[in-house]
């Protein structure tokens, strides 16, 4: 069940509002959403990391008791930044439940159930959570009526657009959404995840690994049994590691199937960058487009060989 936010106010830092659609805090927030990882992937760039280390060595020294304030601060902000990203995963969660019901969904009932205190960022947490919706479980999430805050689902979306990836996973979106999550996480990782970091990605989704969930049944079983047999995800144990540990790794068919710049590209749409943002993970799906396209062009050009030779051998296709 759905818990209501803790209480006490989001300490948000203030910024003087330019633009006439959002106020001072919900600009605040956005652009320290840079600043704030994705709850999801949690995949920060070494480069943006570099940088906040040099500008903090420019500052001049600081007094102890500035140090502490300044500590505190920052902790403050991580604190809001963590309590953001839970009330996006519950209430996430919270209009998935509500539309197995099939009735629309107020804005009132979001705040007292899920929002709590935080109403005065709505529309900051509604937008992300129909991103999460939209890119992760395939569901855009429309209003239907301004004045009175109504809002449905719509399940016809499919991640990533790609229909064929989605009719081998049986046509279900918010499993393929899942399976592309965890590619993304795996591919953000150097290509390999721990086992751990995979229920973790899944708890800041509000999931847990061994607990039902109605659009995935139970997750831990889905991904070990399904996603590995059907050969989406290699599942191993990692060498020399005591207590032992294992990890997951892209499996053959997700290598023919789906490619890396479409996965590049959700994780991109996650965190509101371009592909090319991580210029390591770039190169390498630019290399395995460049391996596509050539093998499609062997592949044509095989096809064309043989449609010429059954022809001078008198040999139609129909």
């Amino acid at each position: 069940m759905l818990q209501k936010p803790e209480s006490g106010a989001l300490p948000i830092p203030q910024a003087e509002g330019k633009d006439g659609g959002r106020d001072g805090e919900t600009q605040a927030l956005t652009a320290s959403q840079e600043e704030a990882p994705s709850p999801l992937l949690q995949e920060s760039s070494k480069e943006d990391l570099g940088a906040g280390r040099e500008e903090g060595a420019a500052e001049p020294a600081l007094t102890p008791k500035g140090a502490r304030t300044l500590a505190a601060k920052a902790l403050a902000r991580r604190r809001a930044y963590r309590r953001l990203d839970r009330t996006v995963a519950e209430l996430v969660q919270f209009l998935l439940v509500k539309d197995k019901k099939k009735s629309p969904i107020t804005r009132s009932e979001m705040v007292k159930y899920v929002i709590g205190d935080l109403k005065d960022l709505f529309p900051e947490i509604i937008a992300r959570a129909a991103e999460h919706l939209r890119y992760v479980f395939g569901f855009e999430l429309k209003q239907l009526g301004r004045k009175h805050h109504t809002y449905i689902l719509i399940n016809k979306l499919k991640p990533l657009e790609e229909e064929e990836e989605e009719e081998n996973l049986g046509g279900d979106g918010p499993r393929l959404g899942l399976l592309i999550m965890i590619l993304g996480l795996i591919y953000m990782k150097g290509n390999s995840a721990r086992e751990t970091q995979v229920w973790e990605m899944l708890r800041r989704l509000g999931m847990r690994p061994s607990k039902y969930h109605f659009l995935f049944g139970y997750p831990k079983r889905l991904i070990l049994e399904d996603f590995v047999q059907q050969r989406y995800l290699n599942y191993r144990q990692v060498p020399h590691t005591n207590p032992p540990e294992c990890e997951f790794s892209w499996g053959p068919r997700s290598n023919l199937e789906i490619s890396k710049m479409k996965v590049l590209g959700f994780v991109a749409k996650l965190h509101k960058k371009e592909p090319h943002h991580w210029p390591v993970q770039y190169r390498e799906a630019l290399a395995d487009e460049a391996d596509r396209a050539r093998a499609k062009a062997r592949a044509e050009a095989s096809m064309r060989a043989r449609a010429r030779a059954n022809q001078r051998a008198g040999i139609h296709p129909w």
